[in-house]
């Protein structure tokens, strides 16, 4: 889900567009929600997204009472093309289950999933918002542009071991994972909306199909709320999910986050509660744009390049003994 999710989104118009699409000013992160945001971090951005969460399920027609609590993690890295970005995706769970008769326990990876997603469209590369100083109301109207979403496709793979309790066979298989995602900006991007439209298990006796809505508030700089819906349907299992949560910008490169899922259905019922934090490494991608603009200088003087040179190398001397 998108966190503070783009709060500063409308800064991405004052940046020369060398540097324009994927990266932002603050951390731009899935959390604590399931979607997936249509934007990649940033070519040589590294992010990493932790959390840890409990859960309780109460199944009345197969008479069990479950309880455990799991832990989430998401790589990702900007590589290549801006909008560009490697996903790792882990999900390990824990939980005993109570039935009138016997108890057991089931504990393994949930979730392992490694792919790619690409940026298809950016309905705001190459614009810029132009003010209209002689019209208040003009400049204060509904931009149209924000109906038009961001569209971005992602392609990977599920790897499951052999006797793994969450998958619906035995044996263990590697299934394709295919998503649709859009992001639309609205409000100058205090509120953003996302959808994900999936096919999972691709190829297997039971494929899933699925989707995720999110919708996102920036209350301020610092914090924002979410509200999601989630739905997926397959002949092995199929839900509805609702969550809400908020998320608080510590710093432009760390946030931390709270959520709850539950669902409305008694086979089972399903209560989660997480935390987590998100932390991103954006010091290549910082390193580059002065580089560029350096380099642009040079073109526009050709007697600086020298002293630019040096100056960069000067720079990067010192780096080391910070």
């Amino acid at each position: 889900m998108l966190k503070i999710k783009n709060l500063l989104f409308t800064t991405l118009f004052f940046i020369p567009q060398l540097f324009f699409a994927q990266y932002t000013d603050v951390i731009n992160s899935n959390r604590p929600g399931e979607t997936m945001s249509a934007y990649a971090v940033g070519k040589s951005v590294i992010q990493a997204e932790f959390g840890i969460y409990g859960i309780k399920e109460k199944h009345d027609l197969l008479d069990y009472d479950a309880s455990g609590f799991g832990t989430d993690l998401t790589l990702r890295y900007g590589a290549f093309l801006e909008q560009l970005e490697f996903i790792v995706d882990l999900q390990y769970q824990m939980e005993n289950f109570d039935t009138p008769y016997t108890s057991y326990k089931k504990n393994n990876f949930k979730q392992t999933v490694l792919g790619a997603k690409y940026l298809i469209y950016d309905p705001y590369k190459n614009y810029k918002k132009e003010a209209n100083i002689y019209s208040y109301k003009a400049n204060h109207s509904f931009n149209w542009r924000e109906l038009i979403p961001a569209v971005s496709i992602f392609a990977g793979a599920n790897f499951v071991g052999a006797d793994n309790p969450y998958y619906f066979s035995p044996d263990g298989a590697i299934s394709p994972k295919v998503a649709l995602v859009t992001q639309n900006l609205f409000g100058g991007g205090r509120w953003v909306f996302v959808t994900n439209i999936i096919a999972d298990y691709i190829g297997t006796d039971y494929p899933s199909y699925g989707y995720v809505l999110t919708l996102t508030h920036g209350f301020n700089e610092k914090w924002s709320g979410f509200i999601e819906n989630q739905g997926y349907k397959s002949d092995f299992y199929s839900d509805a999910i609702v969550r809400g949560g908020a998320a608080y910008l510590l710093s432009p490169n760390m946030q931390v986050d709270a959520s709850i899922s539950t669902n409305f259905k008694n086979t089972p019922s399903l209560l989660y509660g997480g935390v987590g934090i998100s932390w991103r490494y954006d010091g290549w991608y910082k390193e580059k744009q002065i580089a560029a603009k350096n380099n642009d200088k040079a073109k526009k003087n050709p007697e600086n390049e020298k002293e630019i040179d040096y100056q960069e190398k000067e720079r990067k001397r010192k780096s080391k003994y910070e």
